[in-house]
């Protein structure tokens, strides 16, 4: 074990811009994720002299008061294994010297953490050691697919996460949900509670006095006989928004195990569903470089297209 001592950290040009649990991931190496985020919790971080949330943006010119840590002795970093990195490089949907989109699979987690050794900002940090600064500008949830976006420039991610604040993005989800919707489009705006329960797992209600805003757009993309398939549209992103206000209309994601219908959820498994069905399947951003709008689809996996078949044909 290492101790550390109390460590003041002033953010440059480089480093603002970044989330602060991500620039204390970076700079805390060995120091399990669970940890780095309950001294948040705590106050022991401070920023400025005062407290600061996990996903505060940090300033160039912030000073960061990390405290005294015991260490584990970093061991070698393992090698990323060889089918995850072909895989991984199979799914670059579009990539330049700023940015990079990769069409996430369900069940591998954006990041690395307690009981997870490989997330994709790891393995692509492994994979391709020469971008030292790349990030993840936005989250999926592990069970979800689809189009995620990194920056590989730590100035590129300030405009990036600037341009997500504006709403200059365009995230697009398809789902598959339990019941059959009667109307074709459907506006949901309730505010959501994050909650963290004593397990550690993370959980969100909705709660129109004390949460925070957070409004989805639905269309109905095709009805079978007992499940319809929508288009969800974010105009914020809450975590686990999509999931629970569909929860909250009574049209739970099948394969939601979280948040889902059980009955219908053992249903989905007997036709063949092993897998949440939420899939990001389009994103439209602006560059940092020059603001030119890019937008990147992703096709449904085989697996969730191979079960729409199915239904379509029973």
């Amino acid at each position: 074990m290492v101790e550390t001592g109390v460590r003041y950290l002033e953010i440059g040009e480089a480093e603002a811009g970044q989330r602060l649990d991500n620039f204390l991931l970076r700079v805390m190496k060995g120091v399990p994720r669970s940890h780095i985020y309950k001294i948040l919790r705590s106050g022991e971080v401070r920023v400025n002299k005062g407290r600061a949330k996990a996903q505060y943006h940090l300033l160039q010119g912030d000073q960061v008061r990390v405290p005294p840590l015991r260490v584990a002795d970093t061991p070698p970093t393992p090698k990323v294994p060889s089918r995850l990195g072909d895989d991984l490089n199979t799914r670059i949907l579009y990539e330049d010297d700023r940015v990079l989109v990769l069409d996430k699979p369900s069940g591998l987690a954006v990041h690395g953490g307690s009981g997870i050794a490989w997330g994709v900002v790891e393995a692509l940090r492994a994979l391709r050691p020469e971008l030292r600064e790349l990030e993840l500008v936005h989250r999926l949830d592990r069970e979800t697919s689809g189009c995620l976006l990194l920056s590989k420039r730590r100035s590129g991610l300030r405009q990036l996460h600037a341009s997500l604040r504006e709403g200059e993005f365009q995230k697009v989800y398809l789902g598959l949900t339990q019941g059959c919707w009667t109307a074709n489009e459907q506006r949901v705006d309730l505010a959501l509670r994050k909650n963290v329960l004593r397990s550690g797992e993370r959980i969100v209600r909705v709660d129109t006095e004390a949460g925070k805003e957070a409004r989805t757009h639905f269309t109905v993309q095709q009805r079978f006989a007992d499940s319809t398939l929508v288009e969800a549209v974010l105009d914020t992103g809450r975590t686990h928004q999509i999931r629970v206000h569909l929860q909250a209309i009574g049209h739970s994601l099948l394969g939601d195990e979280r948040y889902g219908d059980e009955q219908a959820n053992r249903l989905a498994r007997e036709r063949g569903l092993r897998r949440l069905f939420l899939h990001a399947s389009r994103l439209t951003f602006p560059h940092p470089r020059d603001q030119r709008v890019i937008r990147v689809e992703a096709p449904l996996p085989p697996e969730l297209e191979g079960y729409l078949q199915n239904l379509a044909s029973a």
